[in-house]
């Protein structure tokens, strides 16, 4: 009997635990880009006729531990459409497993938060630093 309970108990703590655990944000942004352009799609010709051309802004370089980390944003009507990076540490295979991870989850949190004010990745500090550092400066340039 007394096995019984605790195999009982055990069982719904681990389900318990299991249901508290958040998903990936890799997995739960995975549709944001195909919802804001069925959104942008849906307001009409009229709408993106009217829109302003792009401002597109390259950020200082900043240089971090492990190397150079820079970004370039551009900009349409207010809200952040779009970020590349066009330096980051990759001069080993560490640096671009770490890079080819933390990247494209530091600028997705970019586009979602619509300013540079995201988290960092965790075991990409050097990188998520720069990142968010160049990401700054290039929309202070834009004099955000």
């Amino acid at each position: 009997m007394r096995r019984i309970v605790i195999t009982t108990v055990s069982t719904v703590a681990g389900v318990v635990a299991l249901l508290g655990l958040k998903p990936h944000l890799q997995a739960a942004t995975a549709g944001a880009p195909a919802d804001s352009g069925a959104a942008r799609s849906a307001a009409g010709p009229s709408a993106s006729a009217a829109a302003p051309a792009p401002q597109t802004i390259t950020g200082d370089a900043i240089s971090t531990r492990f190397g150079p980390v820079q970004v370039e944003v551009t900009v349409t009507d207010g809200r952040i459409t779009d970020v590349q990076v066009l330096q980051y540490p990759h001069s080993d295979r560490r640096d671009a497993e770490i890079n080819g991870y933390a990247l494209p989850l530091l600028v997705q949190a970019t586009l979602d938060a619509n300013s540079a004010d995201i988290d960092m990745v965790s075991g990409a500090t050097y990188t998520s630093d720069g990142y968010v550092r160049s990401l700054q400066s290039a929309l202070d340039q834009a004099g955000w």
